[in-house]
């Protein structure tokens, strides 16, 4: 084509550098994507990277505490069993012995002992390991004493049962058994702090260790002692004070003689500075896990006033034995959780405390689900090594569903309550405790129960209620926490409890 001077004018230049432009358009954007994927790709494998990390220092404390936990236990489910075989009184009586007695005291002093996944977790993570074992001494000192007042509840167990209900046969027998069992009862005001104190400085082997000698013991001693000597139902309960004493000997002997060389230097008279402070930590942390321990003592409780009591106490003794045996791993998250969240603020990274919070949740959750699904797989032989009465084990099967849920939401609340520990947060969650299991939970049980005519499914419905809301407020709580304040808390929390304490 020619201009109007008749110089010809090509048209594909303008053409040509539009192409250029939009090629280089195209390459740009390709780079930026492909820079974007890599981006994307790199934070994924540091996503599991850091998931991985985390897990595997999560394992190093959960799989040693599952395995002692459930060693621990199934010498109670064997006492149990053993009883269970000897007769349906038998197995009522043991029952609440241990379900309710028992399980009261173990259930306060538990939660007073789990003051201790705070101190010693964050004093570890701080690195002032000379104050994990004036804490624990501390501890002793505090859970003893709660242990001596705690004595009338097994003198006086018998009008105390017939009181609340119970029948005269299995009241008598059961304080019987409550007497002898005083034994394990201050076992556990010595064995409870000494597993805290070596699980917050991931000693969690030994641990598991002395647990697996105690339970081989204890299986030959219950043989011996009631199928051989013929010691009946006492045989039962001198069996289990022998073998926690065999725990807490095992592992106060490997703190003493020199497993711990940083952390315990021997007895002190510092242990008994700053027994306020402590006690004050102590009692939030005893309110918060007995009011929730002592929720469950009450649905079997309850489960004694209804029509053919035996028979429905018999099939949730049954069910409460599984899903505490079970409960042993979720106990070993809330422990585990404690002892990371703890490690993380002591050592000022909040984000971290976070993120080990998360991982831990997630993976309780995940094996909860496995084991619901196994609950309703197998729910018509769920009994079969606790009795072999038919009504109990038609009984047990009718209530599978409700295990099966309890179990699940068991594996959540628990790591949850185990990050309020291993932050402080005791006090709080106490109140939280209180409000959700006795102003929810129980009324509910109790209107289900007797005014809607559902018996033990009634009742146990209305706890699981309780259960969830407590379980939806901790996960609001946890989500809505800043982390970064809660490491700021426990280096003010070391500092005002290190000033009243040992002086290196």
């Amino acid at each position: 084509m020619k201009n109007n001077n008749g110089v010809v004018e090509d048209n594909k230049v303008p053409l040509l550098a539009r192409l250029e432009d939009e090629k280089e358009e195209l390459i740009q954007s390709k780079n930026s994507s492909d820079h974007d994927l890599i981006n994307n790709e790199e934070e994924q494998e540091d996503l599991t990277s850091r998931v991985w990390i985390e897990s595997k220092k999560l394992w190093h404390i959960v799989g040693p505490s599952i395995f002692s936990r459930v060693a621990a236990y199934s010498m109670n489910v064997i006492t149990q069993a053993f009883a269970g075989h000897l007769g349906n009184l038998e197995l009522a009586s043991m029952t609440i012995a241990n379900t309710v007695i028992l399980g009261f005291s173990f259930g306060l002093l538990l939660g007073m002992a789990s003051a201790l996944e705070t101190l010693c977790g964050q004093a570890f993570g701080a690195k002032k390991y000379h104050m994990l074992g004036i804490y624990m001494q501390r501890s002793w000192i505090v859970l003893f004493l709660c242990a001596v007042l705690l004595l009338p509840l097994f003198i006086f167990t018998t009008p105390l049962l017939i009181f609340l209900g119970q029948p005269k046969d299995v009241a008598e027998q059961t304080g019987l058994l409550a007497m002898w069992l005083i034994p394990l009862h201050f076992a556990f005001a010595f064995q409870l702090p000494l597993q805290r104190f070596l699980q917050s400085q991931l000693k969690t082997g030994v641990i598991a260790w002395v647990s697996l000698a105690a339970l081989v013991v204890h299986i030959f001693v219950s043989w011996l002692f009631v199928y051989k000597l013929g010691l009946g139902l006492i045989g039962t309960a001198v069996t289990l004070n022998f073998s926690w004493w065999i725990l807490v000997f095992g592992l106060f002997g490997y703190t003493v003689l020199g497993g711990c060389p940083l952390t315990w230097t021997g007895f002190s008279f510092q242990a008994f500075s700053g027994l306020w402070e402590f006690l004050k930590l102590s009692a939030a942390s005893g309110v918060m896990l007995c009011l929730e321990n002592w929720y469950y003592r009450i649905l079997v409780l309850m489960t004694g006033n209804l029509k053919d009591a035996e028979v429905a106490l018999d099939a949730l003794s049954v069910c409460m034995s599984i899903n505490a045996w079970e409960m042993m791993i979720p106990l070993a998250f809330f422990a585990a959780t404690g002892v990371r969240v703890a490690n993380e603020l002591g050592a000022g990274n909040g984000k971290a405390a976070k993120f080990a919070s998360i991982v831990s949740v997630t993976t309780s959750h995940i094996i909860g689900l496995i084991f619901c699904v196994i609950i309703m797989i197998f729910r018509e032989n769920l009994a079969i090594i606790f009795t072999s009465s038919a009504v109990v084990l038609g009984a047990v099967d009718k209530l599978a569903l409700l295990l099966a849920i309890t179990i699940l939401l068991n594996s959540v609340q628990p790591v949850l309550s185990g990050v309020a520990i291993g932050s402080g947060w005791q006090a709080s969650v106490a109140f939280i405790n209180l409000g959700c299991y006795y102003v929810v939970g129980l009324p509910v049980g109790v209107i289900l129960g007797w005014v809607f005519n559902l018996g033990v499914s009634g009742i146990w419905s209305g706890m699981i209620g309780g259960t969830a809301v407590q379980t939806l407020i901790l996960i609001i709580i946890t989500v809505r926490c800043d982390w970064d304040i809660q490491a700021e808390n426990a280096s003010s929390r070391m500092k005002m409890l290190s000033n009243s304490s040992y002086k290196p």
